[in-house]
């Protein structure tokens, strides 16, 4: 647990769409299932406490398969979900506005939340900032998939972030907060809700957050909490960085006593990375 708090660590490992046939993997994995098994075979293999929670978010297509595979103290999650049933449409949305048309209904290629309570899925990632920019998922539809989600049980990673933009602007903190207070009054039990900070300005470039930047914005998240929800809210709900976490640098932003750890942009082949942030997690938790 998190120094001085009640709150458990948490690991999750996005796998983006890793798992198809690739360059970067031995030539003898032939097949996409192959591989995806080797990764959840080193998975399985790797020692961790108890006191972690580790969620994995493979590609829609390999969830049946990880799901048998995966061992059992380790759960999966989708990395976003529809917000209305399949048959929901509405054809007076403008097809312009893609905000708008995720909001009236599910479009082809969505998964739906029945789909993935049919599947025994208890996770999912929304607001993830490809899908907020890239998508135009506003803070609006956001808010309405997080809401829907939570209706159907599910566990919901939100993912909030600032662009390079705003951060030179200096706008990051009330960025942020918005991205928050758009969805907080439709949380009835924080315990099911984990934040994940993305700091966009640093993603895909040669730039990392320091660890001190990382955890001045969490603290502000917290802070938020503590003002706006309850003070048990903001001693209890579980805030992460969301980034790339690949050599001891990003490892050494987990080592922040404030971080409950990290939504890991999982490299495919690099299973070992992701076994070793957790072997170095453990190891601070029995040292701490």
């Amino acid at each position: 647990m998190e120094k001085n708090t009640g709150r458990k660590f948490f690991v999750g490992g996005h796998w983006r769409c890793h798992g198809t046939q690739s360059d970067r993997v031995p030539e003898r994995w032939k097949r996409a299932d192959e591989k995806v098994t080797e990764l959840v075979n080193s998975l399985n293999d790797g020692k961790v406490t108890g006191v972690v929670e580790v969620v994995v978010f493979p590609s829609d297509v390999f969830l049946p398969l990880v799901k048998k595979l995966l061992r059992s103290d380790f759960q999966i999650g989708a990395q976003n979900c529809g917000l209305n049933n399949c048959s929901a449409v509405n054809f007076s949305c403008d097809f312009v506005d893609v905000g708008c048309w995720v909001m009236k209904i599910d479009a082809p290629g969505e998964v739906s939340i029945e789909m993935l309570t049919k599947l025994e899925v208890p996770w999912v990632i929304l607001g993830h900032s490809e899908r907020r920019f890239l998508l135009n998922e506003t803070n609006e539809v956001v808010a309405n998939k997080v809401a829907h989600a939570l209706s159907h049980g599910l566990k919901v990673i939100v993912c909030v972030g600032d662009t390079p933009t705003q951060q030179k602007a200096g706008s990051s903190i009330k960025t942020i907060t918005k991205q928050i207070s758009a969805f907080a009054d439709k949380v009835v039990d924080w315990t099911n809700i984990v934040l994940a900070y993305e700091p966009v300005w640093a993603l895909g470039t040669s730039v990392d957050p320091s660890p001190a930047q990382a955890q001045a914005m969490l603290r502000e998240m917290r802070n938020w909490l503590l003002e706006n929800t309850a003070p048990e809210v903001a001693a209890s709900t579980r805030i992460i960085y969301a980034g790339v976490v690949m050599n001891l640098y990003h490892m050494s932003l987990l080592s922040i006593c404030l971080f409950s750890l990290s939504l890991v942009q999982l490299v495919f082949c690099l299973a070992f990375e992701f076994c070793s942030t957790l072997v170095l997690l453990s190891y601070n938790l029995l040292t701490w």
